[in-house]
């Protein structure tokens, strides 16, 4: 994976409350961001789950639960599947895990950012929205450790401002901004999207 001044993953980390943060984010989304979202939402150990179909019903952008191995490619959404951690790996490509939850969950925020951090460096973009524990702070400070930024969500907010709170208190943040214009702020560090057309 490229090492330029470009972003090229924008890795997103959410928790209680974080259906709608998603959707909220999405919408404001471009079809031409330029950068791979990878999401990781807290979620229980459900195959049937409907969260993809949710998120997949607003935004422009399309939306997938990947595959081990599959490659990454921009302006697409990539929703970590239950009960695996998703990672990213140098190669470009994603990776699936069954490790052991990390602060119990799996997938987990922590396990996306590191390997963010690891595969992309100052070309990785960590967003941490609503949450309701830590998990995302050490991944966060590594994402900042290899160069990349790091934007949160304004706990006041934020449906659980736990972690918002706890990434302000032990991470040298790039941008905090409410709910409604962390779409913008992304738009803006990716270097300007274009032609959005989100759906209700």
């Amino acid at each position: 994976m490229s090492r330029t001044s470009r972003v090229n993953v924008i890795a997103v980390g959410a928790s209680l409350g974080g259906l709608a943060a998603v959707q909220t984010l999405l919408r404001g989304l471009p079809a031409h961001l330029g950068s791979s979202l990878v999401v990781v939402q807290h979620r229980r150990a459900d195959p049937d789950s409907r969260l993809l179909w949710l998120l997949g019903r607003v935004g422009v952008l399309p939306i997938s639960e990947p595959d081990d191995k599959t490659p990454l490619e921009p302006d697409h959404v990539y929703l970590a599947p239950s009960d695996y951690h998703l990672l990213v790996e140098g190669s470009g490509s994603l990776a699936l895990s069954i490790d052991a939850p990390v602060r119990f969950a799996r997938p987990s925020i922590d396990v996306l950012f590191e390997s963010v951090a690891d595969a992309c460096g100052p070309n990785a973009i960590g967003v941490m929205l609503t949450s309701s524990n830590d998990d995302g702070v050490d991944g966060a400070r590594a994402i900042k450790r290899a160069g990349g930024r790091i934007v949160v969500q304004d706990p006041a907010t934020a449906e659980s401002p736990i972690g918002p709170r706890a990434a302000l208190a032990n991470v040298a943040v790039d941008r905090v901004a409410p709910l409604e214009e962390i779409a913008a702020a992304l738009v803006e560090l990716c270097g300007g999207g274009t032609s959005k057309v989100a759906r209700a």
